[in-house]
């Protein structure tokens, strides 16, 4: 299974943390802490986490849209909300 997007165009799916850190240009050590606090999105397989590239893309989408700061704890905050209304209500989990 490869790591790149079902499109085939070579961007990847998933980054590790240090590679993602290294886009974002930040410390993996700051990533690993926003990811543990839950204030960016991860998937953790056994004990070890891959941030989403769609993740990092919306925010420099969302960076770019705002001409502002993006707050990444805020962005995490709302889609929990949604999820966890989705669930109660019936609505389409993810």
């Amino acid at each position: 299974m490869s790591a790149t997007n079902s499109a085939g165009s070579g961007s990847p799916t998933f980054y590790t943390v240090p590679e993602a850190a290294r886009v974002m240009r930040v410390d993996p050590s700051t990533l690993y802490r926003a990811i543990r606090e839950g204030g960016f999105p991860a998937v953790r397989l056994r004990s070890r986490y891959v941030v989403p590239a769609r993740a990092v893309e919306e925010l420099v989408s969302q960076a770019v849209e705002s001409g502002g700061v993006v707050d990444v704890a805020g962005l995490a905050a709302e889609r929990r909300t949604a999820h966890e209304v989705a669930r109660l209500t019936g609505g389409a989990s993810w």
